[in-house]
């Protein structure tokens, strides 16, 4: 029968009722899949009644909730109530919602799995609001709550088979993780087979992803059906926003973007800058090797220039694709995951390719001629080719990016999460204290992970479109970027699992059938790829004018020896 559990907190003697619960199950059957922090204090001041208030709404709507009290954080346990299940399934069925005489599915038809619970409940949470309109992220802000965050659940398997350096060259456990997580002759050809691999690439992953949709039971799922679903499980009276196009939003946006890129362009343009007054600065250097090696110097000390720039406009980029998203006002997540994806994508390609394309294309095209040299600002020559072609220019700037991206970049991402993890974990044991309870101890080592967010995993598909645009597009200036890449894919695949599974908090799933708008960005680099490394077989590179002369003008060739 259902019966009626009240929680107490006692602060220093003062005992006063947190939360009025309704559980129809008993103790034993219950599990807390999805946790919110508050820190103690909050328990003492008038935040206390906005907190009751946001989780008086989750209990209306049919969550269950479980308190537990740490020394100094309270944390609340949440979980769905099966009538929650019971109208997810109908709605996925009638997605305008229930008729007055529908009937449930049945249980067998979507299973109750930990993935689905979690997923419910953070949409829920996210989209939860009190009488007077605040979200989770309004009482975030003002301190009522702390954190967010699905629970692990038997990682301990992953842990042995995937976030194992030793397992480095096994396949991965993707069904495991899915239930826990989720210049020269041969350059032309090498540059042919790179763009017949780079699609040959893409349809072979096309027939693996259709193989694990079948696998998963996936073909008919629709993203946006399930954002409507759960948007009704969370208001009832919840309508779809209509379409309304506007075409001042989408010019006002369109300039903004083309604003972005120019700066991108503009960026290019000042490393030729810096690379010119590098130049002539070296060249009268009191250096010896900087004196002797003008050209490589300029080369690396502009490579390291562009790498900074790139780390620096990542952040900015970020920043300003989600404030267009914004005020473009999407109607559903996943559309606004997919118009983010492609504008973040867009500046983070001009960002690392256009000073490759101007050292490709039009480094050393626009000095002049001998006594007549075009100048910067009339007092410095514009920088030339390397000795050996501009084939060499583009491969140092290419292996040094990517050889920092696929080093310095991976170190820092798993360092920085580990020493955080450390520091926290370290600050909780000054206290000395450790909980009884089994199931705060899990909840609190839970907290003591470090937080994620909607960006965890975009984060690492972006750097896997880079790498992918590293190791296709310009791949004829420095073959060895496919081998680094797989290198350091090894690598990084470990990392990632240590990461996930040791030091981040569970990410919240995701379900859908494919990887999106990340399939046409794929297919846009492949294309790329096609034309670009045409055109530095075409004008960068010494083969076509080698050819014309061996085969037109050489004087080996009246002599019948066309072979010298």
């Amino acid at each position: 029968g259902k019966e009626s559990l009240r929680i107490l907190v006692e602060p220093e003697g003062d005992s006063f009722p947190l939360m009025e619960i309704s559980t129809c199950e008993t103790e034993a059957s219950q599990q807390w899949d999805y946790v919110l922090v508050a820190h103690r204090h909050t328990q003492r001041d008038p935040r206390q009644a906005r907190q009751q208030q946001f989780l008086e709404e989750l209990r209306r709507k049919g969550f269950h909730i479980k308190v537990i009290q740490d020394q100094k954080q309270v944390f609340f346990g949440i979980r769905a109530d099966n009538s929650v299940f019971g109208l997810y399934r109908t709605l996925l069925l009638e997605p305008e919602g229930p008729t007055p005489h529908a009937e449930l599915a049945a249980p067998t038809t979507i299973p109750v799995t930990t993935s689905l619970r979690i997923r419910i409940v953070n949409f829920v949470v996210m989209n939860n609001k009190t009488s007077a309109g605040e979200t989770f992220e309004d009482l975030v802000k003002d301190g009522v709550f702390e954190a967010r965050f699905p629970l692990h659940k038997g990682e301990g398997h992953l842990k042995k088979t995937w976030a194992r350096w030793r397992h480095m060259f096994r396949k991965q456990p993707v069904d495991e993780i899915l239930t826990h997580l989720f210049d020269n002759d041969g350059t032309v050809v090498f540059a042919i087979f790179m763009a017949l691999w780079a699609t040959v690439f893409l349809e072979i992953w096309k027939r693996q992803r259709a193989r694990v949709v079948l696998h998963w039971d996936l073909y008919v799922w629709d993203e946006e059906q399930e954002e409507m679903a759960l948007q009704l499980i969370n208001c009832p009276d919840y309508k779809l926003r209509p379409h309304q196009h506007s075409y001042l939003r989408s010019t006002v946006i369109l300039v903004l973007t083309l604003l972005m890129i120019c700066l991108m362009i503009g960026m290019a343009h000042i490393l030729v800058v810096y690379r010119v007054l590098a130049s002539a600065l070296f060249s009268s250097s009191a250096v010896p090797f900087l004196e002797e090696q003008v050209t490589t110097a300029v080369v690396v000390t502009g490579a390291l220039v562009h790498y900074v720039t790139i780390v620096i406009m990542t952040k900015i980029n970020r920043h300003v694709a989600l404030k267009l998203c914004d005020f473009e006002m999407p109607r559903t997540f996943s559309e606004r995951e997919s118009r983010f994806t492609i504008r973040f994508f867009t500046l983070q390609f001009f960002t690392h390719f256009s000073s490759l394309i101007y050292i490709a294309f039009i480094l050393g095209r626009i000095n002049g001629h001998p006594g007549k040299s075009t100048r910067l600002a009339g007092l410095w020559k514009l920088e030339e080719c390397h000795a050996s072609g501009c084939m060499m220019d583009l491969f140092v700037q290419m292996a040094i990016i990517m050889g920092l991206k696929q080093t310095l970049s991976n170190c820092c991402e798993y360092l920085v999460p580990w020493v955080t993890h450390k520091c926290r974990s370290l600050r909780a044991s000054e206290s000395g204290h450790l909980p009884r309870d089994p199931e705060l101890r899990d909840w609190r080592r839970n907290y003591l992970l470090n937080p994620v967010n909607t960006f965890s995993l975009f984060d690492e598909f972006m750097e896997m479109m880079i790498q992918y645009g590293f190791t296709t597009i310009f791949v004829a200036a420095f073959p060895l970027a496919p081998l680094l890449a797989l290198f350091s894919n090894l690598v990084e695949i470990r990392l990632d699992a240590i990461k996930m599974v040791w030091l981040q908090r569970r990410l919240v799933p995701r379900k859908a059938k494919d990887i999106g708008t990340w399939l046409q960005v794929l297919e846009t680099i492949g294309v790329l790829a096609v034309i670009a490394n045409g055109m530095v077989i075409a004008f960068t590179s010494e083969f076509i004018p080698r050819v014309v002369y061996k085969y037109r003008y050489s004087p080996c060739l009246k002599a019948g020896n066309s072979t010298v």
